[in-house]
């Protein structure tokens, strides 16, 4: 039985309307995606289900009694309360049906034993046992443990939370009162990846309907059953999970593409004929008949095109595409010996590390565990309580923090992009396009007055264009939407230097790691491959090398002995094949930067950039053996 019908909903901003038409149901246990750009309307959606906005059309039925309830990202109301009693705070009536309970076993105990008092008290213990019976408090604290928080901090009043904390407890208080609908605006911000895969268990046991709104690829993968598309003021359902409703919306935008094609292929055709035979009288009336078909192919074409502008519509997305870096020594990065700690609690111990030029290694912990204190060791913001750090040869690095790069205040946007980056007015204004800071009233704002958001992109430009040989980026994605995340991901595999990352986005660890290093036990550990890698090896119980140090390059094989007749080397070869897999690289960029979402192109260029990875190995101990 369904516990939300919506039918024909119509919402209007202004008198205009954000969408119409708009009709889906939910099933407990079924979890539905809302997709769409930002401003398609997908927070209005679950504002209005709860309530909290009037809708001008449609209309909204849920299952009669059912509780519904909303997380999102304001902050908590009442500071004056506890975490643990903010916690049950959204749980009224289960505090209400102990009461029930409690004055219907007084009136039974006084000799009432009618069938509706049976009924009610039947009816009122088994929503009861639902919610884990009388232990559903200690079940809403289990909650706060799996989101992250310690018993000390049940007791605590939430004014000494930050806001990311505060965020995680109010999804902590949205689940605790066994909801019959859960709504989820972004619910895996602030959490780390521990606390992610909690809530991806919780949610697929959950004996609940969930709709949810979220830019974690590898989260709306592992949990989601069923997709609204809000797309050009309209919605679409599709059941299925959501890599297939992203399969099922290409192949929608292909099969519209071609009917654009041949629609317009046969209005051509008729006007040909049109134009050639509307003023002989034997053929005036097919002439008029082909004029009749061409209005009806125009439609049908006007169609399609709109179909397919909804599908592939350019979003304002950020435009990552950062400079070829000057080549470094081999050596990027080597540690030895590092100890870190902080505010009294030990961090690593005895940490090694090496990382080679143009590899791209991911940083994984839980939080609390050292990774950004790392991170800032390594790039000089702090000294380590013992251990060598040495960058190589030629290593230029740029760091991007979780608070942004330290910005140049004193000016307008546009100031601070040429000052920081070195480059002309021109180039500098169109970095800044790329970033969303278009046009003069974006471009001369102070950056002073910027907000959160809008400094983390005025960071990442800086970073693009800074011509930096390694990357060091903590949280990169940070208020990124999905298009922009998947954007920034094909950017970092194409970067030609060393990358260093950090990030809670799964999908961006698996896709652009080569290697993955986890801080375990105060040590750093080196596992071969991305996030599915390191999860398969743990399954295994695979022993991860102690000393996180970069792959040893393969032993060169033996020269064969020359042959009579003369001919191009193996060194020569090499690098003409090195030279013919570069110019294809390259060719391959420019079609991933006009389109990223091509997975066969993606495909050929990641299996033309490995085998280019091993060309410059090869050519490497050709060259030194020469």
């Amino acid at each position: 039985m369904s516990v939300l019908i919506a039918s024909n909903l119509r919402k209007e901003l202004s008198g205009d309307p954000l969408f119409d038409g708009v009709s889906f149901s939910v099933d407990r246990g079924q979890r539905l995606a809302l997709a769409g750009q930002n401003g398609a309307g997908k927070t209005t959606l679950l504002r209005a289900i709860i309530g909290e906005t009037t809708i001008q059309g449609g209309e909204i039925a849920l299952q009669k009694g059912a509780r519904i309830a909303l997380h999102d990202q304001r902050p908590p109301r009442d500071r004056g309360l506890t975490l643990r009693e903010y916690s049950i705070s959204g749980a009224t009536a289960l505090v209400r049906i102990e009461e029930d309970l409690r004055e219907l076993e007084q009136a039974m105990a006084a000799g009432t034993h009618d069938s509706a008092t049976l009924r009610r008290y039947s009816e009122a213990q088994e929503r009861l046992e639902h919610a884990g019976g009388w232990g559903w408090r200690d079940r809403a604290s289990s909650m706060l443990r799996g989101l992250g928080f310690r018993d000390a901090d049940l007791d605590r009043q939430l004014s000494t939370f930050s806001g990311g904390e505060l965020t995680r407890a109010s999804l902590a208080r949205a689940m605790a009162g066994d909801p019959d609908l859960l709504l989820l605006d972004e619910p895996t911000n602030h959490l780390d990846v521990e606390s992610l895969e909690w809530l991806e268990r919780e949610l697929t046991t959950i004996d609940a309907a969930v709709i949810l709104v979220a830019h974690d690829r590898w989260f709306l993968e592992s949990v989601t059953t069923a997709v609204l598309e809000l797309e050009g003021g309209r919605g679409l359902y599709f059941s299925g999970p959501w890599h297939q409703w992203r399969i099922e919306r290409a192949t929608r935008a292909q099969a519209a593409a071609k009917s654009v094609k041949r629609t317009g292929a046969d209005i051509e055709r008729l006007e040909r004929f049109v134009e050639r035979f509307r003023y002989k009288k034997s053929k005036a009336k097919q002439a008029q008949a082909k004029i009749t078909q061409i209005g009806r192919l125009e439609q049908e074409r006007k169609k399609a095109a709109g179909e397919l502008e909804n599908l592939t519509r350019r979003r304002r997305n950020l435009g990552f595409e950062f400079l070829k870096p000057a080549r470094s020594g081999r050596i990027v990065i080597e540690i030895e010996g590092l100890r870190l700690s902080a505010g009294g609690k030990e961090l690593i111990e005895g940490g090694s590390l090496v990382i080679e030029r143009e590899e791209h290694v991911a940083l994984v912990g839980p939080n609390g565990s050292g990774k950004t204190t790392l991170l800032e060791t390594l790039v000089g913001h702090r000294q380590p309580d013992a251990g060598k750090i040495r960058f190589g040869h030629g290593v230029e690095p740029a760091y991007f923090s979780q608070h942004e790069v330290e910005l140049d205040e004193r000016g307008t946007v546009l100031d601070c992009a040429v000052a920081m980056t070195g480059l002309a007015r021109p180039q500098a204004q169109n970095l800044l396009g790329k970033f969303l800071f278009s046009g003069y009233s974006e471009q001369e704002k102070q950056v002073s007055v910027l907000s959160g958001g809008e400094r983390r992109r005025l960071s990442l430009a800086v970073i693009v264009a800074s011509g930096a040989n390694l990357l060091v980026l903590d949280e990169p994605t940070n208020h990124l939407d999905l298009e922009s995340r998947e954007a920034l991901e094909v950017a970092l595999e194409a970067f030609p230097g060393a990358v260093l990352l950090v990030s809670h986005d799964r999908a961006l660890l698996d896709a652009v790691a080569e290697r993955t290093v986890a801080i375990e036990g105060h040590a750093l550990r080196s596992y071969d491959g991305g996030w599915a890698d390191l999860l398969q090896a743990r399954e295994e119980g695979e022993a991860a090398s102690p000393v996180a140090a970069a792959p040893q390059p393969k032993e060169p094989k033996a020269a064969k002995p020359a042959a009579t007749k003369k001919g191009p080397s193996e060194l020569e070869q090499v690098e003409r094949r090195i030279t013919t897999l570069e110019t294809k690289i390259e060719q391959l960029e420019t079609k991933l930067a006009e389109d990223w979402t091509n997975m066969d192109t993606l495909t050929e260029y990641r299996t033309s950039r490995d085998e280019l990875q091993e060309l410059l190995a090869r050519w490497e101990a050709l060259f030194e053996s020469a």
